[in-house]
This record gives C-alpha cells, structure tokens and sequence, in this order.
C-alpha cells in the first residue's frame, strides 16, 4: 500500500515518481516494467521508493487510481436523465459510456494501464485495490440503480447488490474485451449497453 509518508513529500516531488512510474507502466504494462528504471528516471534511491511504497504492485495501483480519479473528475458522474421512462436512462448509461471510452482515447497512457491491470487481475494486490476503487464509486451506482429502478428501466426483483454484482461482472468482461481491440476499430458500444439493459430491465 501507499505509504503516509508520500503524502508528506513536496508535490513537485511526488509528480515527478507518478510521472516516471506512468511512463513505465503505460509503455511496458505491469510485468515487464522495471521499478529500477522508474526508481532512476524519477531521482530516487530504491530505500526511498520502498520507504513510499510497499512494491511494485503498491505503485501500480496508486498510479492506476491517480489516473481512474482523474478521468471520472473529468467525465462527472452519470447524470441522472430528466426525461422519464427505461429508453432514456439507458441512452444515458450508452452516452456516460462513451464518455468514457473517449477519455481512455484521448489518454492513451491511461488504457494503457487498464489493460496492464487486466493482464494482472491474479494480483492480489491488484484485486485489493480493483475492489477498494469499486467501492469508492458505489455511492453514486448506488444512486444511479435507484434512479433506474425508479423510472421502470431496472427490476426491482432481485436484490440491488446482487444486481450491482451483475452490472460490474459484465462490465469487467465488457472492459476486457473492448481493451484487446484496436485502438481504430469500431466499438459497439450501443450492444453492449444492449446486453446490459436485457440483464437488468424488468
């Protein structure tokens, strides 16, 4: 895990090990990035890098959550539609969507890391912090079901965080697949958003 001591460090300081950390991992993924190389580029000695940092998976992770906060403070939240009934919640769902494809698009260096995380999802580390970022953006999937639920577009027979369940399983195999794609070829992101709706409507 991160350490406090990070934290405590001068910003300029800290950027500089993000930077050179992004830089490795976006280029080699998680495996064959060297923390020698990021521990050079970024000015540190290895008793300093270890002093911030558990190992090279506590790095990837903080990295990955630096970059996944960045996106979603870009990208907001799924706004709720104002318009009522199941066809507009899930035309808001497939544009959050997209939304969000576009902001891996325009930051490469960031699908990058996705797909890292993903060639490593045997990481327990990684799987740690993969469940601790889900958690942190439940209160607003929380919202985001009701809101649904709310309006017809999603059953109300099943348990919600059985639902959730369902919701983040497809999402992950959805995220997967759409991450071994070109980086030019064309996304279905309607079908999918499809699938998901036929998995969750009433």
């Amino acid at each position: 895990m991160v350490r406090p001591r990070f934290a405590k460090l001068p910003p300029a300081q800290q950027q500089a090990i993000l930077r050179a950390a992004l830089d490795e991992f976006a280029a080699h993924g998680f495996h064959d990035a060297s923390l020698n190389h990021i521990i050079e580029t970024a000015g540190i000695s290895k008793g300093s890098m270890y002093y911030y940092f558990d190992g090279k998976e506590d790095l990837f992770a903080h990295v990955a959550r630096v970059e996944f906060e960045r996106l979603f403070t870009t990208i907001g939240p799924v706004a709720l539609p104002r318009e009522p009934g199941p066809d507009a919640f899930w035309s808001t769902v497939e544009r959050y969507y997209l939304d969000a494809m576009a902001g891996l698009a325009a930051h490469p260096q960031l699908a990058a890391l996705v797909r890292g995380w993903l060639a490593a999802s045997d990481n327990p580390v990684l799987v740690r912090a993969q469940h601790e970022l889900e958690e942190a953006v439940m209160p607003w999937i929380e919202r985001v079901l009701a809101a649904g639920q709310a309006g017809g577009a999603v059953r109300t027979d099943l348990p919600s965080d059985l639902l959730i369940a369902v919701a983040f399983g497809m999402g992950r195999a959805m995220d997967t697949w759409l991450m071994a794609q070109p980086p030019d070829g064309a996304v279905p992101i309607d079908a999918l958003v499809g699938m998901l709706r036929r998995a969750l409507e009433p």
